[in-house]
């Protein structure tokens, strides 16, 4: 038999209005109300309809996630963010790829929009950065929230979350040259994308306080995916005055790097210190592991959506002020850029993770 949110009120001793009130996750309900409602939807197992909660609210409860990333693991982890804040909510998540360099792209995201009846959307690099998408979104009354590089929120936008990609590219780059490096390369990733532009502002700005001299020789061009980062290195290991050191703007970038590295015979990090950004898994899978800045992709997701939310609540008195949360990167010291760890470990046996 079918458990209905009538089962739930009568175990709870509170009226439907009540239940429904607390499903929903409004304000004004007092937290011995709650637990003693959530008590009985989890003996009862009861799932809300929601179709049902469509209905009552007039409104969907459906968010999604719209994203034009060839990088799995970002993908996954920001799918996994968002999930975890939807469930907790009780929402339901449509993930949707796009391919925004196609001709077509806008018109059917439009039509997606139309009949996929949601309520909101998180939205990723490159989409978060195109204004077309977001007047779209605007002109549909879906709610957005943008997730972004930098550490000041646009003006006059939905809430955002921030990722201070500038800082932690600077502490990179600070710690190849504290390393002994006054030759390093930046190997880039799309340049349309402001990760890329305050990855490569951060690398400049270290250089230029340590009066190190920017040869752009050694800042390369390229894409967010390993074949770039391999395609890159191999353009640098044929240039007269080499790099001693390269930071790629990603860890698929710099796994391609090292790829490339090891293939032309030469020893990492003794060599040709390599560091990455963003800590995903093929920052640990590849040897050396890589030196990179950790990235709380999954928290960030998650903050994403929570924030998306709150715009919903009934008691949101401040909807269409501009909310924003800034993420601090952090360093992330290993084997690729650091030979003193390398020769710690066969001393010790250890391995750093």
């Amino acid at each position: 038999m079918k458990i209905t949110i009538n089962d739930v009120a009568n175990l709870a001793g509170v009226s439907i209005k009540t239940v429904s009130r607390v499903m929903n996750n409004e304000s004004g309900v007092r937290q011995s109300t709650i637990d003693k409602v959530r008590v009985a939807a989890t003996e009862l197992n009861y799932q809300p309809s929601q179709a049902a909660r469509n209905l009552a609210s007039k409104r969907s409860y459906v968010v999604g996630y719209i994203y034009d990333n060839p990088n799995a693991h970002y993908v996954i982890d920001m799918q996994n963010g968002i999930l975890q804040t939807c469930k907790n909510n009780h929402f339901e998540l449509l993930i949707y790829p796009v391919n925004s360099k196609s001709p077509d792209f806008l018109e059917e995201l439009s039509e997606m929009l139309k009949y996929s009846q949601i309520s909101g959307v998180v939205l990723t690099p490159p989409l978060s950065e195109m204004l077309d998408v977001i007047r779209l979104l605007n002109t549909q009354k879906i709610k957005v929230v943008r997730i972004l590089s930098g550490q000041k929120p646009p003006e006059n936008i939905s809430p955002c979350v921030l990722v201070n990609d500038k800082q932690a590219a600077f502490q990179i780059t600070e710690h190849l040259i504290l390393q002994g490096h006054t030759k390093i390369a930046f190997l880039c990733g799309d340049r349309a994308h402001s990760s890329t532009q305050q990855r490569l502002s951060g690398y400049l700005n270290a250089l230029e306080q340590y009066k190190i001299r920017i040869n752009l020789d050694w800042v390369i061009d390229g894409e967010y995916l390993f074949e770039s980062g391999v395609l890159a290195c191999e353009q640098i290991l044929a240039l007269e005055q080499r790099p001693t050191a390269v930071f790629a703007c990603n860890d698929e970038i710099a796994a391609g790097a090292l790829f490339a590295a090891r293939l032309n015979g030469l020893d990492v990090p003794k060599n040709l210190a390599i560091a990455g950004f963003e800590d995903n898994p093929f920052s640990r899978q590849t040897w050396p592991k890589l030196t990179t800045a950790a990235q709380p992709t999954r928290q960030i997701a998650s903050q994403a959506a929570e924030l998306l939310l709150q715009t919903f609540k009934p008691n949101n008195k401040n909807e269409n002020s501009i909310n924003s949360i800034v993420f601090e990167p952090k360093l992330v010291v290993r084997e690729s850029t650091s030979y003193s760890i390398i020769k710690n470990q066969f001393k010790t046996g250890q391995t750093k993770q």
